[in-house]
């Protein structure tokens, strides 16, 4: 197919009202309409208003997985720290923290707890009863860990044992658990509805079915060669997290997928909070009396590293697994939903946020924390744009 004449057909069917309103003159073009695109958006037109700014999404919502994740606003369990801190320095691990902690108040500050439906129930690390020496070395670790963060946190009190809770829950097959107060809940929908509704007032212009197939350096401007058509601007952001590699392979971004379910609701449900096991690899929470449950990714990373959505046969057999056997033994549930979504990893913890060509910058892999990261992490690419 002759690329170049599609593309000049599709420019020319453009009206004079959409080119002036909706196609030219933007000073800058965000890729992606997920949290970090739109939050570098909300920044850009903040700092300075008169800025034209359009973010070109591929999807009809956000692709990827802003509006999939599971919606825990979290900032690693008790054992993730001190895997962390096997392979990192003390000060990496508590800067990571510490900018995670730092994003989830930015997110809040942003949009308002009641718009996300906030709630901080706290969360849970389990540990199965063929876990006892993986918990006990995890609980003699937590002074030594709660001491390190409390640099970030502003308290001691982070980490704490609470076998107590399990019987209280309903678990079956759960020998210990570990509780983080400062864990919390959000409604990943609402979440992004909220932030749309933001950029939307300060006049930034979001178009959705508009795959980006080439990037082109011209004189004085950057052509996007779009599946719509061809755009122009000045400086662009890459804010497409486990896609960033289809334009850019050199950043080297792994997309994950994560699968996920949700229950109908369950009457009676005992379930309050987010509640992680296996090093974080599972993990459910409750939502409107039923139990969101995903992960599984662990069981074959190579087929989930892909950029195709859906479901395996074996991840959702574990699910169903563990949900009839641990997290609601002896009680009646029925799937009422299934989805997945693409998240993005490197070998570095740390997000990417740099120039990648002249007046191209990227803002990608948040290694499956985008709800705690994403803030920070769109201010930070829309402060290099501004300062370029």
């Amino acid at each position: 197919m002759n690329f170049e004449f599609l593309f000049l057909s599709l420019k020319h069917t453009f009206s004079y009202w959409e080119r002036t309103a909706f196609i030219e003159n933007a000073d800058v073009i965000i890729i992606g309409s997920g949290l970090v695109g739109l939050s570098a958006a909300l920044y850009l037109k903040q700092r300075q208003p008169a800025l034209k700014v359009l973010v070109l999404e591929r999807g009809f919502l956000p692709t990827g997985a802003s509006t999939k994740n599971a919606g825990f606003a979290c900032f690693g369990t008790a054992s993730e720290q001190i895997a962390a801190l096997k392979h990192s320095t003390e000060e990496e691990v508590l800067r990571m923290v510490d900018y995670k902690w730092r994003g989830l108040q930015q997110l809040r500050q942003n949009l308002g707890d009641s718009n996300i439906d906030y709630y901080q129930y706290g969360g849970y690390e389990l540990f199965m009863n063929d876990e006892a020496h993986k918990a006990e070395n995890c609980l003699a670790e937590l002074d030594k860990l709660n001491t390190l963060l409390q640099k970030v946190i502003g308290t001691h009190d982070i980490y704490s044992a609470a076998n107590d809770k399990i019987a209280a829950f309903g678990f079956n097959n759960v020998r210990r658990m570990i509780y983080n107060p400062f864990e919390g809940q959000i409604h990943t929908g609402k979440m992004m509805r909220t932030l749309l509704n933001k950029v939307y007032n300060l006049d930034v212009l979001v178009l959705n079915g508009c795959k980006i197939q080439k990037i082109e350096h011209e004189k004085d401007h950057i052509n996007l060669l779009t599946s719509q058509g061809n755009f122009k601007t000045s400086k662009v952001i890459l804010a497409t997290n486990a896609f960033a590699s289809q334009l850019f392979p050199e950043l080297k971004v792994i997309p994950g997928r994560g699968q996920v379910l949700v229950t109908k609701p369950i009457p009676g449900l005992k379930l309050k909070g987010t509640y992680h096991f296996n090093d974080g690899y599972y993990y459910f929470r409750n939502i409107d009396n039923r139990v969101l449950f995903g992960g599984g990714r662990n069981l074959d990373f190579a087929a989930e590293e892909t950029w195709e959505f859906g479901q395996t046969e074996l991840v959702k057999n574990k699910l169903i697994s563990y949900l009839r056997e641990v997290i609601l033994p002896g009680q009646n549930f029925e799937i009422d939903l299934w989805w997945s979504g693409i998240m993005g990893f490197g070998e570095d913890i740390s997000p990417i946020v740099k120039q990648v060509e002249p007046n191209i910058f990227c803002a990608v892999r948040c290694n499956g924390m985008g709800v705690a990261m994403s803030s920070l992490v769109g201010k930070e690419v829309a402060e290099l744009v501004l300062n370029s």
